[in-house]
């Protein structure tokens, strides 16, 4: 049974379709054609372009019917065919996208005046959106998309009528001005307010002149309402070539502009006009990498039929950083980065300093930054058999199928590997490679159920598989996150997949770990906490704005007092050291990200044994 639109929004980011206008032009269909028309009278080409978008990741499909309601179809002569046009517009998305897939009945403005300044009444555009509205809702469209509305009293009759005629979730979106206003002159934040007074489920800006100009305008809305918000912009403005108007936005640029919707908000990201599967495919595969959610195909754990299900080992008997958490002594890893090349002498040698120091386990990343670097997992075995210290591999998504990682745990369980944190990763784009594709079949959570199953002596499809695995499983959490009430839904549900322990992100705000310990307690697992000792401002800055770690005023300005390079690193350090003070008698442990900095690493790891 299809999970319901709304519910859907609440556990994770959707993708929407980009344009539809555009992509009919270019398969030559004239402007001073009807588009709307086109369901009835050309239905492959609207059909190609449906599952082009299907093809690119799109996870709700607009219907071609931006126009077709009474007043805009009757200059065209078609106003008798409203009806058949809607009705075909959701038959040929549902054709596309199947059953499982979402549905979106596309109303746009009517194209006249309302009174005061024109001719037609708030009652007669109601009725005409409510004939529009009830043709789809009929016709078994799963949501209404009020979208490129630039005078607000239009878009309340839409949204008044899409009430009066059905139950189907409203979204409802503004087009804005360069100065972040709707046409009519109403701000972003007010234009927020009034529509969730109207009653929009959803609430964002579409259209408009290209993805600036959108964000400025979504952060103001996110500070208003309490709706979900979705964003759709253009590619940019068009420009003038050779006497057609382009559009240049890149699809690259547009999904970099979709991350950072995400992060001011949205639970939907799309494209209007310019936009083409290209550009929804980048946005999908960010959307897959930043914002991970669930699945439609859940990731099974019931046992096979036949299949025996294994106890699994308990925590404290998998491995000595297990031991130490379960007999709640405070445990100390350091991180360090697998070598670009093919020699990890040099990374073998810093784990054996911190040995020495007292650091309980060596955590290596697992091409963080999506830059190439030696395997972890190569780099894991080798230090394994080379010191006592035991290694903690972080595994991610990003690169590998279900089958191939099943692979690999099995293996590296062979091999005496027995901690893992389980991670989404990060996307290509970020890295060194932007052009490498990603995989993604599962995120963090999926993985999590994976390694449980393992751990009870079945594979992914609940088959025995000779023998079970004692993995400590480690998760990630980010107590600073934007969309914080969204990870802490995520948290749980890594506890709920079977997650042993949590590392979060570097923290440098004590009130927003005090905070996330409170919100979680009701899914205590050992917490261990990120610890990054600051070398500069910039620094600072980077973790702020582009990893989304939350870095206080207060820090901020630290940093920034420090007038050299030397002093930066000691102001850094100390606050490292106030943080592990901080946190001393209220987690599990810390994890200290140095990299390379290993004189750094030896004295937060005396701060940590206190």
């Amino acid at each position: 049974m299809k999970t319901p639109f709304l519910e859907q929004v609440r556990e994770r980011v959707l993708v929407c379709d980009g344009a539809m206008g555009t992509m009919l032009y270019t398969h030559g269909v004239f402007i001073n054609r009807c588009f709307d028309e086109l369901n009835l009278t050309q239905p492959a080409t609207v059909k190609e372009i449906h599952q082009a978008y299907v093809h690119a990741g799109a996870e709700i499909i607009e219907t071609n019917t931006f126009g077709a309601n009474a007043l805009a179809l009757e200059p065209y002569g078609l106003r008798e065919k409203l009806v058949a046009i809607n009705r075909a517009g959701v038959e040929l998305a549902r054709a596309c996208i199947g059953e499982d897939g979402l549905v979106a009945g596309a109303i746009g403005p009517l194209r006249v005046y309302l009174e005061p300044l024109g001719k037609l009444s708030f009652a007669e555009a109601r009725a005409a959106f409510r004939e529009q509205v009830t043709a789809l809702a009929e016709a078994g469209a799963d949501l209404l998309m009020l979208e490129t509305f630039g005078q607000l009293p239009e878009l309340r009759e839409a949204i008044y009528a899409a009430r009066e005629a059905c139950a189907l979730p409203v979204v409802a979106q503004i087009t804005i001005d360069d100065e972040g206003r709707a046409l009519d002159g109403t701000l972003a934040a007010d234009a927020a307010r009034k529509l969730e007074a109207w009653g929009a489920d959803i609430i964002g800006i579409n259209c408009s002149g290209g993805p600036v100009g959108i964000l400025e305008a979504l952060e103001q809305m996110a500070r208003a309402t309490t709706r979900p918000l979705i964003a759709q912009p253009n590619a940019g403005k068009p420009r003038s070539v050779d006497g057609r108007n382009l559009y240049m936005v890149s699809p690259e640029y547009l999904a970099d502009y979709a991350r950072q919707f995400i992060a001011a908000g949205a639970k939907i990201v799309g494209g209007c006009c310019g936009t083409t599967p290209d550009h929804i495919k980048w946005i999908r595969n960010y959307v897959r990498s930043t914002a991970p959610g669930k699945r439609r195909t859940p990731i099974g754990t019931a046992a096979a039929e036949g299949a025996r299900e294994c106890a699994p080992i308990p925590p404290a008997q998998r491995s000595l950083l297990g031991a130490k958490l379960a007999q709640g002594k405070f445990v100390t890893l350091v991180e360090i980065l697998p070598p670009r090349g093919s020699d990890p002498a040099k990374e073998i040698k810093s784990a054996a300093f911190f040995e020495a120091q007292g650091a309980d386990a060596i955590n290596i990343p697992d091409g963080p930054r999506a830059n190439a670097r030696m395997s972890n997992q190569a780099m894991a075995v080798m230090m394994r058999r080379e010191l006592a210290i035991e290694p903690v591999l972080h595994y991610c998504c990003r690169d590998r199928n279900v089958i191939s990682m099943q692979s690999d745990l099995l293996g590296g369980y062979a091999l005496g590997l027995r901690n893992l944190i389980l991670i989404t990763g990060d996307p290509p784009k970020l890295g060194n490679y932007p052009d490498a594709t990603a995989v993604f079949d599962v995120d963090a959570i999926g993985l999590t159920n994976l390694v449980r199953n393992l751990n009870r002596g079945l594979d992914l499809g609940g088959n025995a598989v000779g023998g079970q695995t004692g993995f400590l499983i480690g998760v990630g959490a980010n107590p600073g996150a934007v969309s914080y009430q969204e990870e802490l839904q995520r948290f749980r549900w890594k506890v709920e997949a079977g997650a042993d322990y949590v590392v979060t992100q570097p923290v440098f705000d004590l009130e927003l770990l005090e905070r996330f310990l409170t919100d979680t307690a009701d899914h205590k697992i050992p917490m261990i906490a990120g610890i990054w000792p600051l070398t500069s401002l910039r620094q600072a800055e980077f973790m702020q704005n582009e990893l989304r770690v939350q870095v206080p005023q207060s820090v901020l300005e630290r940093m920034r007092a420090a007038r050299s390079a030397e002093a930066g690193k000691r102001e850094g350090l100390e606050i490292a050291k106030e943080m592990i003070r901080g946190l001393r008698h209220r987690i599990a442990g810390v994890q200290i990200s140095v990299l390379g900095r290993d004189q750094a690493a030896a004295e937060l790891l005396t701060e940590a044994r206190g």
